[in-house]
């Protein structure tokens, strides 16, 4: 039994469907029918790319395991049984022999006031549409406005986290809210802001100083206002106080802060390390042999780093669900297990228009050259949609950005404080019997 059908889950699943498919069942719970391919999501909130494009059917690219859709919220680890909530609040239960926990993570929120009430976080399909739909409305709202102060904070845009997601969000803003204003000439003279906030010395400080500055270049040279150094104090639905003392006035806040393991994971009742469940270099929980954890869920020792767990990446999500399947398909008695040791093949950031940051093989690359890694990249790791994908860039690059609001998603469907990474997760109770 695999829980959650992430860049972990979705590979766990696959790669025991080949090694044991034909001798034993395997079954994926996971909240959604689909796997989202996380790193393209800005480019959804942009209208760049359909939707459709980075949701990976699980049915269609998991032949030979059965998925049950739900949220679980019950595990016992004695009488060794999952139970979980469907769709439709129904209840499902089942008894495994083995266990992959691959829950992932959720937004991580600060204890900051009025940021769980005013901000919209980024983790999924239905905030990637209400963001794009919010964005729309405030430049059509702002066309309207009359009180130059309404219409000055309906342009004022603020993301708050500069790490990968809050600095593609960034980088996109611009260029969507560029062809938004085009159509309103009412906006000819309006400046149109997008602040970019963090307490740390520059954007993308996990990467290399020259993927930074690179990031950093591309973003001033669209406008935005980079703020290191700074972040919100407080947040009100007409403005936001900067831990500066400076108020400025917007009516969106874009949290992109980071990302905490799925609360799933503190009920267990099992040593954790930040919030991480503790796992053996092949994914054991220590003390449970049947139980395997993988992803940002788990925290992996990092053998090219001692003392270090590995960082919570699509990368090492997707080598640690390979590895689950093997050491799993190992414990049955096929094949052999293996520890976790993982080398770096570098990063890749999708900065919008032509711009891109890439350092394949530690290689740093900038501008045309990097898109055509970044986007080559992205390709050859989505398990379908690549036609697509490819199709709704070329689309994009000839013809203008289609912009209207869609509707699809409410404000209050996607709470930032309750957002798992699909859909927003009722609380349950988790642990041993």
């Amino acid at each position: 039994m695999i829980v959650g059908g992430g860049f972990a889950g979705h590979t766990a699943a696959r790669g025991l469907a080949k090694r044991i498919g034909h001798t034993a069942e395997i079954v994926l719970i996971n909240p959604t029918d689909y796997f989202l391919y996380l790193p393209l999501l800005p480019e959804v909130a942009a209208g760049v790319i359909d939707p459709r494009r980075i949701t990976v059917p699980l049915a269609a690219t998991l032949p030979g395991v059965r998925v049950a859709l739900g949220e679980v919220d019950t595990i016992d680890l004695d009488a060794r049984t999952v139970g979980w909530t469907d769709p439709e609040d129904g209840r499902g239960e089942l008894r495994y022999d083995r266990l992959v926990l691959a829950a992932g993570s959720v937004n991580k929120l600060l204890p900051i006031p009025g940021v769980a009430d005013h901000a919209h976080g980024f983790r999924g399909i239905p905030e990637a549409l209400y963001l794009r739909d919010h964005i729309t409305r405030q430049i059509e709202l702002a066309a309207c406005a009359t009180d130059p102060g309404e219409r000055e904070a309906r342009c004022t845009f603020v993301v708050v986290g500069a790490g990968y997601t809050g600095t593609e969000v960034a980088a996109q803003g611009p260029l969507l809210t560029d062809a938004l204003v085009r159509q309103h000439a009412e906006l000819n003279d309006q400046p149109v802001r997008w602040l970019l906030l963090d307490l740390a010395e520059r954007v993308l400080p996990e990467l290399d100083p020259r993927l930074s500055h690179t990031a950093d270049q591309v973003l001033r040279e669209r406008g935005v206002e980079v703020r290191t150094g700074q972040s919100v104090q407080e947040a009100t639905r007409e403005h936001v106080c900067l831990t500066t003392g400076e108020k400025v006035p917007t009516r969106t806040l874009v949290w992109c802060v980071g990302v905490r393991p799925d609360p799933l994971v503190e009920g267990l009742g099992l040593p954790t390390e930040k919030g991480r469940l503790v796992v053996d270099t092949q994914l054991t929980v220590p003390g449970h042999p049947d139980v395997f954890a993988c992803g940002d869920a788990a925290a992996v020792p990092d053998l090219t780093r001692p003392g270090e767990v590995t960082a919570m990446t699509a990368q090492h999500a997707t080598r640690q669900g390979k590895l689950a399947a093997r050491n799993v398909a190992a414990s049955l008695g096929v094949g052999s297990p293996r520890g976790y040791r993982h080398h770096d093949l570098g990063f890749v950031v999708e900065l919008g228009g032509h711009d891109a940051a890439a350092n394949p093989l530690h290689v740093p690359l900038s501008g045309v050259v990097a898109k055509a890694v970044t986007r080559g990249y992205h390709l050859l790791s989505m398990p379908t949609n690549r036609a697509r994908t490819a199709a709704d860039w070329l689309l994009d690059a000839v013809l203008p950005r289609q912009t209207v609001q869609l509707g699809l998603v409410r404000g209050p469907d996607v709470p930032l404080e309750t957002t798992s990474p699909e859909v927003g997760r009722p609380k349950g109770t988790i642990g041993s019997r």
